[in-house]
């Protein structure tokens, strides 16, 4: 059997950062074999500068809207963008699948290897049918009138049968339905969805501007708004008088696991909430980072620095090309370093990789460079010092 063998200036494993002494071996597939030291890895040795990783995990996307780039002003809120989300996404279909194609391709030109995918119907089937990234699809439901609830999780129903009737599942390829938000999910579509969520992972948009809270605290807030403007009559509801994360994550008990997405403005007393399920459930929740897409609508900034306090599982997804000006995990990576330089580099790293792929259920086969994975490789370079720097790239060598 031949080998390919790997070198740079770090090796970054998935959990630690090695030195220029060491060699990734794999097979001609990229399995990987083995790290040994540069003495006993022979010749033909393929050497890089900066650090080789392994493929990147965007755990949050939304690769069905990537005809709407540079739609949508910066800076306008939540409220607005979901708005012009709902009233502006339909555009036509040779233009929807071509924006769809270009994204896909963006991404393995980046180094992502596997995508948490946000799917509302079923345009990302023909490009995900080419089988060139993992993809797990979360189906997302959204009906805030009770009275709609059937109707809606039927129609989620179908688009997860249409998926699940591709010759596409396997280990890196799946499909559930999810929630879209608090905001947008009735009591009773919930009802309806959560039975689903046995054996894996659930993801739901969490805390994205403060007027989520301010619904389920009181009943008030910008959302009122933004019923009035979908012409919803929000007369049902009723306050639960606590936070929103607090009000509705029972629901995702079931969940193997639970992927909160932006928590822009969760708080201290929802962390504590969270660890204390998670110890009581033995389950894992992850915090997903999409700090270039809360920048893009709400000029707001993750409170990163909160979450590693409370040990909190951090993972990281670029949202989409509506809310970001491209889908790029190593950009991600870079703005959390520039706003909060003493996270270590290879924290970051581990978000990116092994970290997101536990996230999304696929850790037995991406994330690290262990025996018998078959991750993807990734150079990033323009390094300095084992530092990734603004000038750094990344590109997918195998």
């Amino acid at each position: 059997m031949s080998y390919l063998k790997f070198k740079a200036d770090h090796l970054f494993t998935g959990t630690t950062l090695l030195d220029h002494t060491h060699v990734l071996i794999t097979n001609e597939q990229g399995i990987i074999e083995t790290i040994v030291a540069e003495k006993d890895a022979g010749s033909d040795i393929r050497t890089f500068s900066g650090i080789l990783s392994p493929g990147f995990i965007n755990a949050h996307c939304h690769l069905e809207l990537s005809h709407m780039k540079g739609l949508i002003p910066e800076k306008t809120g939540l409220i607005d963008f979901v708005f012009s989300i709902v009233t502006q996404r339909h555009f036509p279909e040779e233009e929807i699948l071509d924006a769809i194609e270009k994204a896909e391709d963006e991404m393995l030109a980046v180094g992502i290897v596997a995508v948490g995918d946000i799917c509302n119907n079923t345009s990302t089937l023909r490009q995900k049918s080419k089988k060139r990234l993992a993809y797990y699809n979360f189906i997302e439901t959204t009906g805030w009138l009770p009275q709609i609830a059937g109707q809606r999780f039927d129609r989620s129903l179908s688009c997860f049968n249409s998926f699940n009737s591709q010759d596409l599942l396997s280990d890196l390829y799946k499909n559930v339905i999810v929630p879209h938000a608090p905001y947008s999910v009735s009591n009773d579509l919930w009802n309806l969805i959560a039975p689903n969520f046995k054996g894996n992972s659930v993801t739901i948009h969490n805390q994205e501007t403060a007027f989520e809270n301010d619904l389920f605290l009181n009943g008030t807030g910008d959302f009122t708004r933004m019923y009035d403007m979908m012409k919803l009559d929000n007369s049902f509801f009723k306050p639960t008088g606590k936070s929103s994360l607090q009000s509705y994550i029972p629901y995702l008990d079931h969940a193997e696991r639970v992927i909160l997405v932006h928590n822009t403005f969760t708080n201290e007393e929802d962390l504590h909430y969270i660890n204390f399920r998670s110890e009581q459930l033995k389950k894992q929740y992850y915090y997903c980072l999409c700090v270039n897409a809360n920048t893009y609508i709400e000029n707001t900034i993750p409170p990163v620095a909160l979450l590693r306090q409370h040990s909190s599982n951090i993972i990281i997804g670029t949202d989409s090309l509506a809310s970001n000006h491209g889908l790029s995990i190593l950009d991600e990576v870079k703005k959390i370093s520039y706003h909060f330089p003493q996270i270590p580099m290879i924290e970051l790293l581990r978000w990116a990789t092994l970290n997101g792929a536990n996230a999304l259920q696929m850790q037995e086969q991406l994330g690290s460079f262990d025996k018998n994975k078959k991750p993807g490789i990734v150079l990033i370079d323009h390094c300095e010092s084992g530092m990734i720097t603004e000038l750094s790239t990344a590109k997918l060598l195998l």
